[in-house]
Formats: structure tokens, sequence, C-alpha cells
């Protein structure tokens, strides 16, 4: 195939070369409107690429009439490369108009070699036969093989007749740092995604993967930066501009990188539709797109403000449940430190959307009512996201972001929804000890190249005024995790016996049967919120309290990303999976042959619950209220 495909290259470019000029200019012009015309999606990738980097100062009927306008730019420029590499140097200096040619052979006899900065823009390929510009001297290219080997050589042929020395960028580079040394020129191309290899700075105000290699060339031989570039300057006309030397910190590679991004950037503007834009110049990386342990970092500018950087969209879709939301926190923390861009987008439940939005990683909320159907969040998401990450496991959360067409969707899988996702997460292998859920979570942000987070929530300081218990008696799961009512009331008038405390009942509304009879007889001081708070309200009052007596349950988990110290009561579930997350919490379980056994409902005598008596919790709770009020207590 790739004979038949050399073979088909190499008879048009035959044709090519036996028409005039002008009619190649003509041909190509053509030949790129039949593609803009035929080629949807490279249409739209170099629409988006116009967008992203003009949409501030174009519209977008002029970044559509621009995207047709670089089709036919290029299709003309291309034609007319394979035909100009057959003229002869006369014929080619009249249609090319020179601004600073001179440049060159003036950087050259200062002896120290030139690092020639070049780049996709307009017709690229006359610079292999404009050599008369440095008579006497060495001139040679860095470039990226093709996989085709014949249409490689076809390329790199017509390089070569006119002296050009071709430097395969994988195994030639040792040979350009020899070529400048002796005082020659090497043409480095700067505009292209560089992958792992680069360093991750802007360029028109998005990350972009850009390669150090002109740089790290210049700093290894003290060589001259030129940077150049040629325009389509009228109807089979062309300008070949030479821009000013670029001075240079030679002990600041990432600097200079820089600096030739900005310059390239001004190359650009100057022709707007001679640029390649159907390249994927901002490529997401696979797998790890945020970008905390890149190999070679990421780049600011001194005095560049990162408000400036446009947005890299990511959606995450939260869990339905208060305390798996609560643990898939620490990951969102980690995602948004991921990159200086990451603009943070949670899809959730109505019901969880003002715990998301008290999170300062969060820069927008998207609450789904539970009656929302699919197409109709689908249709919500459209065209707004770079990446979404799925929380959940199940096949809807999948499907929304699927048929919103994100071109990343990532995830574990789950419920036949691989064919959905195009990042799979892979289950860890399984330990001999169980890891916490939250765990489960930051492994997601840590695969797409997210910092590795402590797996815990910091201590909050101790809340001024009267001692303030909370107590969260109910567990939406099931009565398996419930701790009896009894039992809370007689722990509540132990410490009540001890501490002049108030206690605050919270929980939401099935929970206030439950309340009721805790506060059946208790004399105490205390104040029912069960059933009466918003999740916004509860937050509050959470953060008002000294600590939270709690059931393995959603508050418990809130409580603990707050930083309110939890005694946790468990029984049927497992503390390893789910106890809450920090150093100052305390776990009470008393494991029974049976547990866990992560039912709802206990079939047997609820014994793993029973086990706790109110003696001990009492005795926790006043010993974690003692060293809480003990930190903030003023020196003697």
């Amino acid at each position: 195939m790739d004979r038949v495909v050399y073979g088909i290259a190499l008879v048009v470019v035959t044709t090519i070369r036996a028409l005039p000029l002008k009619v190649c200019f003509a041909l190509g012009w053509v030949i790129g409107a039949v593609l803009w015309a035929i080629l949807p999606g490279y249409r739209r990738l170099a629409r988006e690429n116009l967008t992203r980097a003009f949409d501030r100062e174009l519209s977008a009927a002029e970044i559509r009439r621009l995207t047709f306008r670089h089709f036919t730019t290029l299709g003309a420029n291309a034609c007319c490369s394979f035909k100009m590499a057959a003229m002869s140097e006369a014929q080619i200096r009249r249609c090319v108009t020179f601004d600073n040619g001179e440049g060159i052979l003036n950087a050259l006899k200062k002896g120290r070699g030139v690092v020639f900065i070049i780049s996709h823009i307009g017709n690229w390929e006359l610079l292999a036969q404009l050599t008369s510009l440095a008579p006497g001297y060495k001139s040679s290219t860095i470039y990226q093989a093709i996989r085709n080997r014949g249409i490689d050589d076809l390329i790199n042929r017509d390089r070569r007749v006119k002296g050009i020395i071709t430097l395969d960028r994988k195994r030639g580079v040792t040979k350009a740092v020899s070529l400048i040394r002796e005082g020659g020129l090497v043409g480095v191309l700067i505009d292209q995604h560089a992958g792992d290899a680069g360093i991750w700075m802007p360029f028109f105000d998005s990350l972009a993967s850009t390669s150090p290699l002109a740089a790290s060339l210049a700093i290894r031989t003290n060589a001259v930066i030129l940077p150049c570039a040629i325009y389509t300057d009228g109807f089979a006309h062309w300008r070949f501009v030479v821009d000013k030397e670029v001075s240079y910190d030679s002990d600041d590679l990432p600097a200079l990188t820089a600096t030739l991004n900005r310059t390239l950037e001004a190359q650009i503007r100057r022709s707007p539709a001679d640029w390649f834009w159907v390249h994927n110049r901002w490529k997401v990386p696979h797998p790890e797109f945020l970008l905390a342990r890149t190999k070679r970092g990421l780049y600011l500018p001194d005095g560049y403000n990162p408000m400036n950087l446009r947005p890299f969209r990511i959606l995450i879709r939260s869990s339905n449940w208060l305390g798996d939301a609560v643990m898939s926190s620490l990951a969102v923390q980690a995602i948004k430190q991921g990159r200086p861009d990451a603009r943070v987008t949670i899809l959730t439940r109505a019901k969880l959307a003002d715990f998301w939005r008290s999170l300062p990683e969060v820069d927008e909320v998207i609450a789904v009512p539970d009656n929302a159907g699919v197409f109709r969040v689908a249709w919500q998401l459209r065209g707004r996201f770079d990446v979404a990450v799925l929380f959940p496991n199940s096949a809807r959360s999948a499907l929304e972001v699927w048929l919103a067409g994100i071109r990343r969707r990532v995830g574990y899988l789950g419920h036949k929804r691989e064919w959905m996702l195009n990042q799979i997460i892979r289950e860890p292998k399984k330990e001999l000890r169980p890891r916490h859920h939250a765990a489960r979570y930051l492994r997601i942000a840590e695969k797409m190249g997210a910092p590795s987070l402590p797996l815990s929530f910091p201590t909050a300081p101790c809340p001024p005024g009267p001692i303030r218990i909370g107590i969260c008696p109910g567990a939406e799961y099931g009565g398996a995790k419930r701790w009896p009512a009894a039992e809370f009331r007689q722990a509540m008038r132990l410490i009540a016996e001890k501490l002049d405390a108030t206690f605050v009942l919270v929980g939401v509304s099935r929970d206030e049967p439950i309340a009721a009879d805790i506060l059946r007889g208790f004399t105490g001081k205390v104040e029912n919120l069960v059933g009466r708070t918003s999740l916004a309200e509860l937050i509050t009052t959470i953060r008002g309290t000294h600590i939270l007596i709690s059931n393995d349950t959603g508050t418990m988990h809130l409580a603990a990303a707050l930083g309110t110290p939890t005694l946790a009561l468990f029984g049927s579930t497992e503390p390893l999976l789910t106890r809450p997350l920090g150093a100052d919490h305390v776990i009470i379980r008393h494991q029974v042959e049976c547990s866990p056994c992560f039912q709802r409902e206990c079939p047997l005598d609820f014994r793993c619950m029973t086990a706790i008596s109110a003696d001990e919790v009492a005795e926790a709770a006043l010993e974690m209220i003692a060293q809480r009020t003990a930190v903030n207590a003023p020196a003697a």
C-alpha cells in the first residue's frame, strides 16, 4: 500500500511540475476549497483551533471565513511547493519579495552558527530553495520523518538537491550540534505538538506542549537565533521575512522556549490564514492530561497572568450519595491542582449541589433534577467541556457525556459501559488490606496526571463559644447501620452529667421518629434540627459543633471534610473502607463473627451495634472534647 501511495504521489507531483506556477496556484486553491467541503473533520479541527486562538478578537462568522481561506491558501501553497522545487533560483526570486534577507548572511558572518527558527507558515518548503541567501555555508534542517518511506524520500530529495542537509529529529541532533559549531545554519521547526518531550506553556493563551529543541541547540552551541517565515503575498507571490535576532539567557531554557513561542504567535498574527491550522497543536495528552507530573514540567513566563489562560474545561460527574460525594472531594482537589488552567464543573443531583458549592476547588455546579432525562442532561452539556470524569459506575452517567459529544470520557468499567468511555481506569489488583473508598476516586485523578494527595482531611480550629455536640442518629442506607435511639439518649445523659453542653440533632426528615425517640425523657440542652435544615444549613451547623457523634453515614463524612472531629459508630460496615478521614476522629466498633455484612437490615440480632455501650461512647466523647478545647485554651 505504501508503494501505491508513493506511486500516486509521484504522478501528482510530476503533473504539477509540468504546469505554469500561476496555474498551480489556482489549481491548489480549488483543491483546498474541495477539501474544505469534503473533510468535515479537518474543517472542524481548523475552525476549533482558530476559535481557540482568535475568539477574543474575531466573530464566529469571521472565523468561519478564515477557516475557508486557510484551506484554499494551504492548497495553493502545497501545489506551488512541488512546482517550485523544480524551478531555478532566478525564477523563484521573481515571485518572492525579501524582507531582511541579508540578515541570514550577516548572522552567519559572526562565526557562531545560526539556529534558523522555521514553522509551517505559508509556503514553508520554499525555504529549501533559497540556499543562495547563505552562500558558502552549510545549511541543514531537522525534520520529522514520514512513515511512508517513499514519500519521505520524495520530499527530502527536493531539499537535498538544493544542498540542504536533512537530519532526522530522532537521530540527527548530534550532527546538528556539530554543524552549528562549525559555523553553519540549522533550521528547526518550533510549531508542532511536542508530546511528552515538550514543556507545557501558553500558546495563544492555551497550554500547549512546546519543543525546547531549538532553544537547547542554541544554548549548547552559543548560536545566533534567527526567526523567519514565508507569507502568501498575493496571487502566486510570497514574502520572505527574516525577523531580528533573538537575544537570550543561556541559563534559562524554558524562558527562551517561551520567547520563541511568542515570536511564533507574532508571525502567525501577521497572516493567520497561512499557518497550518489542521494540526492539533493543543492536543489533549493520553492518559495524563493533567500536568502535575509531566516530564519537562509546566512553565509560565515571568509577568504572565495565569488568569489569561483559556480554561481547560473539566466536567466531573458526582456520585449520588452524600458520603460518596464527600469521599470523592479529595480527588476533585487533586484534579483542580493538576493544571493551572483547570476549570472544574460538577454535575450532580440537586440535593448535593450545596455541598459542591462549598468547595473552593469547584468553579461551577450543574444541578440535575431527579426527573431530568438523559437527553436533557446531554443537551445541557453539549459543546462546553474538554473532558468528562465519571465518579459513578453507572451506564447512565457514561451515556450522558457520550451523547453530549465530550471527546475525552474517563471512568472505571461498569454496567457494560466500556464502549462509551475512551480512557478507562483499571481497578487495582486485590490487596490483603482493603483500601478506603476515597482512594478509589483518588486513583482516577492520579491516572489522569494529578498530584498525589494524602488520604486525609485537616482538622478545623475549635469553634468559639459554649460546647455544642452534634448527634447524627440516622443512616440513609438502612437500619443495620443505626445505633439504637435509647443508647444515644443514654450517652447524651452521661455526657450532660459531666459537661455543660448543648446537643444538636441533625438528619433528614425520615429520621424524625428516631430523633423523637431519643428526646423522649431527655432533660438536657438540645436543639432538634432533624428534617429542618438544607444541606447548606447543615454544613453551617456542623462547622459550629465541637464534635459529631454519628453512625457510618454521609453526615459523618461531611463532618470529616469540614474538619470537625467525629466519633463514628460502626457495626455492619467496614471502617477500612469508609472511616472518616483525618487525624482526630475516633472509631468505636466491636467486630462480631458476622461483621461486616453490609446488609441494609440486620437479619439476626443486631449484635454488632448493641455491643457498643453508652458508657464507652460518653467516655470517648468527653475525652475528644477535652482534647479539642485544650488546644485552644489560653496559656496560664
